[in-house]
């Protein structure tokens, strides 16, 4: 047994010998040409640093490898709406250029609209002034047919006023300033600010005067001592928790953090198709929500199709959020939590998760949604020092034309059939059926609180109304109200106490 192992291990020692032996010289040979060959003497002139590539390009054989990618149809490189096989870096550049080109034409086009709508020179009044104090815009500034009087419209009928084409340009739908495209557009007050919210294809519309103040503040309720908590800052990523911490629950601390934290959207991303100048990390939630109100942002509703049948939007302040029980102008999310994360998932991506998961969706786990949702129903609306605990009027406090007001608005006015005590709504929705007088209907549209109303210009669901005085001539028109001019003024009055 032992002779056999012996003879066995010699063997394939010899073997393994034999096999080294014949693969040497190929082992030499290799060898060879893996040795560096000797160099030239260099000079000092050979020297001189070569010259770079510019940043950005790339070799012939990195761009023929590219262009392979998009010789068939590949849905996450094609551009929307472009036929495949295109260079989706070449596509975006162009609409770049044409965007850019056309923007002088685009916003001549939204200023002419705007000014045969409304007399945009705004006007205001000694001591009429938002909670920090800008002055209010006083109306009504939408403008009517020449010879047409609000008194004399205010008696005719929906059916006269439809016959005769009556019925106000400034009460007809409010078009996006580049409605075919739509989008998130911010006022140039905030963009002085955060320059990375710059679109290079349109700019804002409204004249600054028809916004809230920027910033504006914040109330908390759980501390209404403390009156303005944002201390004239702007919330961002930067100084939320310096201004934050402290003030509230870790819980509510951390779903502050998510409200500032930019996420992909639609115009503002990382991919070629965007409408920023650079490439970008999103839109964070208050940067339309800004310090959880407004200040005029728009965009269109994710809810509609076709396109040119979408709602502009004019964003909503999240103030008193506790006190909503419905979401959303058309949607009637029933949920602070659905809110948050279903805006994030169809509003930042125009209602379309095919583009989201193109240009970065991010999902929210559901664990996290309630710490947006709690540090959202923390906001209060802003003090209101002539309301009762229960949302009426003090009549100690109040003035005559207040209380006046406060009668119409609870009588002939028929405001609180649907605008209830003490946030002002009633968590439902309401189809004006504008239809009646020529004009586009709406559907059925969210009824908003009008708690705090002062801070919050322009109004309706798209921004159409510039002032309180051009929404009581809305409704005075809508609802067949036949109210004369002092009841008017007596129900702004009311309004801008609550």
């Amino acid at each position: 047994m032992k002779k056999k192992r012996s003879t066995f291990w010699l063997v394939l020692s010899m073997t393994a010998a034999l096999g080294v032996w014949s693969a040497l010289p190929m082992m030499q040979s290799e060898a060879q040409d893996r040795t560096p060959k000797e160099k030239p003497v260099e000079k000092m002139e050979d020297k001189a640093p070569k010259e770079k590539k510019p940043a950005g390009k790339t070799t012939p054989a990195i761009e023929e490898t590219k262009k392979k990618g998009f010789d068939g149809v590949d849905f996450s490189y094609d551009a929307f709406g472009a036929p495949p096989g295109q260079d989706p870096q070449e596509i975006s550049q162009k609409v770049k250029e044409k965007d850019i080109a056309d923007k002088p034409k685009v916003m001549e086009r939204q200023k002419k609209r705007l000014n045969d709508r409304y007399q945009t020179d705004c006007k205001t009044a000694s001591g009429v002034v938002m909670t920090k104090g800008k002055p209010q815009p006083i109306g009504p500034a939408v403008r009517l047919k020449e010879g047409v009087t609000w008194e004399t419209l205010g008696q005719m009928t929906p059916e006269e006023i439809k016959e005769k084409k009556l019925f106000p340009a400034g009460f007809h739908r409010l078009l996006h300033v580049k409605h075919e495209v739509g989008g998130m557009v911010f006022p140039q007050v905030q963009i002085e600010q955060f320059p990375r919210l710059e679109r290079f294809d349109v700019d804002f519309d409204l004249p600054e005067c028809f916004l809230p103040e920027f910033p504006p503040p914040i109330f908390l309720t759980t501390h209404p001592e403390l009156g303005d908590v944002s201390q004239g800052e702007v919330l961002s990523i930067e100084n939320f928790d310096r201004l934050f911490r402290g003030l509230v629950t870790p819980v509510q601390l951390d779903g502050l953090r998510l409200l500032v934290t930019q996420l992909p959207q639609e115009e503002f991303n990382a991919t070629h198709d965007r409408k920023s100048d650079k490439p970008s990390l999103g839109v964070a939630c208050l940067d339309c929500h800004v310090n959880f109100h407004t200040t005029g942002q728009f965009h269109l509703n994710p809810d509609t199709r076709p396109q040119k049948d979408r709602l502009r939007i004019d964003t909503v302040s999240l103030r008193g959020m506790f006190a909503q029980q419905i979401h959303g102008s058309k949607r009637s999310l029933r949920s602070v939590e659905d809110f948050t994360e279903f805006e994030q998932r169809t509003a930042y991506f125009n209602g379309d998760h095919i583009r989201a998961a193109k240009k970065g969706m991010f999902v929210f786990d559901r664990m996290l949604i309630p710490h947006m949702a709690q540090m959202q129903n923390m906001i209060d609306f802003p003090p209101a020092p002539k309301l009762d605990p229960v949302g009426r009027l003090d009549k100690s406090k109040a003035t005559e034309q207040e209380v006046r007001g406060e009668a119409l608005f609870f009588g002939k006015a028929r405001c609180a059939e649907c605008h209830q005590p003490p946030a002002y709504t009633n968590h439902n929705m309401h189809d004006l059926k504008l239809e009646r007088f020529g004009a586009e209907g709406n559907g059925p549209i969210k009824t908003f609180a009008l708690r705090g109303v002062k801070d919050s210009p322009p109004y309706l669901h798209d921004g159409r109304l510039p002032t309180l005085e051009d929404t009581v001539e809305f409704f005075n028109l809508v609802l067949e109200l036949k109210l004369n001019q002092e009841e008017k003024k007596d129900l702004v009055a009311f309004m801008r106490a609550l």
